[in-house]
């Protein structure tokens, strides 16, 4: 099942989100140490840290389970399911693995059938795409009584785990369980920006009401779903809901500089280079385009069999802020245009904290469009039911491209309804000020 068959099976319709985000810069001796191990001590402690610290006590007596991916990992590398198995204090009763799975090995619109854990013994179940009746029907057969989610996002709101976590929590809300965030940092920082999601565009990208570029943890997400969306959605929001914070972590931080291990939380989701720019030129993959799937470089290379030199020349000329574009040349191994020579660029950050990538994606269309118009294509073919309706959030975007609309013209659109999202998230930040 694909992303598109998903979101036509769920029977929902979504949109997009971004932030500021963290390169992953060299540093000395790490070549000689394990994939994926810090050099340092970290500057920022996870929650999963702060808890497995005390071996887990705060679960012992408790039927427990986690929803969790390969990226619910301890300093050491070690994931916490395996850390909480060993320390012999919680019993777990069930493992729930969303997109790509709980080991992280399907591609993207698939997931791990259901399956006994070799490592630990304990029956992971497949939650992607999962509802909040498939969800209570889970909790249900392994008698869960807390649930704990520990998933590294990455800030955009058409990244599908913060939807796992609002549906886990729409069941734990209706069988009044208790709902654990075990906390890690939003690699994009603490800002707020792009579209809104509108009613009429909710999908399993993209359920509720929140702007492309979050802007928050999810631990704060959790806060907000808890306190602006579950009273209407469940009828009930979640009473006992904990969040293990962050420690050391400021909004203003890149992700190289938590000291933190990377750990890919989708395949197509290498470094933290590839989610600063992903919140912006997924997008693509609402067109025809190539978005760099099939590469070693997703979301970083764009292209098609069409492109040609012209489109770095023109988007360079466009002056961005914070980022340079290569003229590129790539063949998808998978994915869009598999095994053909597509022209593009590369970006190129070199400046995070001046980088706009939701504007800098926005822009990209325009100029394409502008340079291709026989060829540019949307996804579906401009249907009414596109998938770029469901990154954006409406179908807005689309629209004032196709009219010839400025990238100027198009990020002032949505202005006030940022506005109006970031004075509602902000009464549910726990970091805000830590700078």
């Amino acid at each position: 099942m694909d992303r598109r068959q998903f979101l036509a099976a769920s029977g929902l319709g979504v949109a997009a989100a971004a932030a500021w985000p963290a390169t992953a810069a060299a540093r000395p001796g790490a070549a000689s140490r394990p994939p994926g191990r810090a050099d340092t001590a970290p500057t920022v402690q996870v929650g999963a840290e702060r808890w497995a610290a005390d071996g887990w006590s705060a679960l012992s007596g408790h039927r427990v389970g986690v929803i969790s991916n390969p990226t619910g990992i301890l300093t050491d590398t070690s994931h916490i399911v395996d850390s909480m198995v060993a320390s012999g204090n919680v019993n777990i009763t069930g493992v729930f693995g969303p997109e790509h799975g709980f080991r992280g090995s399907a591609q993207a619109g698939d997931s791990e059938d259901t399956f006994t854990d070799p490592r630990t013994g304990v029956t992971v179940y497949d939650a992607y795409g999962a509802q909040e009746a498939h969800f209570m029907n889970m909790f249900a057969e392994a008698d869960v009584e807390v649930v704990v989610f520990d998933i590294q996002d990455v800030g955009a709101r058409f990244y599908t785990y913060i939807w796992t976590m609002w549906s886990a929590m729409r069941a734990a809300a209706r069988m009044d369980l208790k709902f654990v965030v075990l906390d890690r940092p939003n690699p994009l920082g603490g800002t707020a920006y792009g579209p809104m999601l509108y009613p009429g565009y909710e999908s399993g990208i993209g359920q509720r009401y929140i702007v492309q570029q979050h802007g928050m943890t999810v631990g704060e997400l959790a806060q907000l779903f808890n306190g602006e969306f579950l009273p209407d959605d469940a009828g009930a929001v979640v009473d006992d809901l904990e969040i293990v914070e962050l420690e050391g972590w400021r909004t203003d931080m890149r992700y190289a500089d938590t000291g933190l291990p990377w750990v890919l939380p989708s395949p197509n989701m290498p470094t933290p280079d590839t989610a600063q720019v992903y919140v912006g030129t997924c997008l693509f993959e609402g067109t025809a385009l190539s978005e760099g799937r099939g590469t070693t470089r997703p979301f970083e290379f764009i292209g098609a069999p069409y492109g040609t030199y012209h489109w770095s020349d023109a988007l360079n000329e466009a002056g961005l802020a914070g980022v340079d574009f290569r003229e590129a040349y790539f063949s998808p191994t998978f994915s869009k245009h598999t095994g053909e020579t597509c022209g593009g660029v590369q970006l190129h950050v070199t400046d995070p904290l001046a980088f706009d990538p939701i504007r800098t994606g926005v822009t990209m269309l325009v100029t394409a469009k502008q340079l291709y118009p026989d060829d540019f294509a949307w996804r579906g073919g401009g249907d009414s039911d596109g998938f770029i309706h469901l990154l954006h959030g409406s179908d807005r975007l689309q629209t004032m491209v196709d009219a010839g609309a400025s990238a100027d013209e198009i990020v002032d659109s949505w202005r006030h309804e940022l506005t109006r999202f970031d004075a509602t998230r902000r009464r549910y930040l726990i970091y805000r000020g830590r700078r």
